[in-house]
């Protein structure tokens, strides 16, 4: 159970501001709350958790234990990285209402968000890739429901800085994980 409840956690704080937060609050706050967006967000929001809980269970049965702690080392400063450097643009621009879109431009930013790196490498370190999948299933539907409900919250630059320092977190506890592996701390 360990891999879950991290996990959600982890999840929890690295979605903060995310990309596709930040398109699910703008959306909301342009064309309206429209249910229709909500239930795109949350499938590919489950379906991208899967993705990621599925990678975890091939790469784990790979790795010997050693190895899975470096890996999930090396993940976790993946998601540090991508929540400190890509910035999700403010303003999303959508020239449609099209759903189909919605729901490609939501795979490309979470098969690459920090939220799936950790579920992926929590999943391999902790040795529980689905427990790891179903929390961060549950947490990235927590995250784009909140930015669905509360998009005036998003658009605030505390936010933006908080996003900053748990990218900072993420790549510390990388480092440190990965230095007491190999015996340095």
């Amino acid at each position: 159970m360990p891999a879950f409840y991290l996990t959600f956690l982890a999840v929890l704080l690295a979605g903060l501001g995310a990309r596709d937060q930040v398109t699910i609050a703008g959306l909301a706050l342009g064309q309206g709350r429209r249910p229709a967006v909500l239930v795109v967000a949350i499938l590919t929001s489950i379906a991208t958790a899967t993705l990621a809980a599925y990678a975890a269970a091939l790469m784990l049965v790979q790795l010997p234990p050693p190895a899975r702690t470096i890996f999930a080392a090396i993940a976790l400063g993946m998601a540090g990285l991508e929540s400190m450097v890509l910035a999700p643009r403010r303003d999303p621009r959508e020239p449609t209402s099209s759903l189909g879109a919605l729901a490609l431009v939501l795979l490309a930013h979470q098969v690459t968000d920090a939220p799936r790196f950790l579920v992926f490498g929590m999943g391999v370190g902790l040795a529980g890739p689905w427990p790891a999948g179903a929390a961060g299933a549950i947490g990235g539907t927590v995250l784009v429901a909140f930015a669905w409900a509360r998009p005036e919250l998003l658009a605030t630059p505390v936010e933006r800085w908080m996003r900053r320092v748990v990218g900072v977190v993420l790549l510390v506890t990388a480092i440190t994980v990965f230095l007491r592996q190999i015996g340095i701390l």
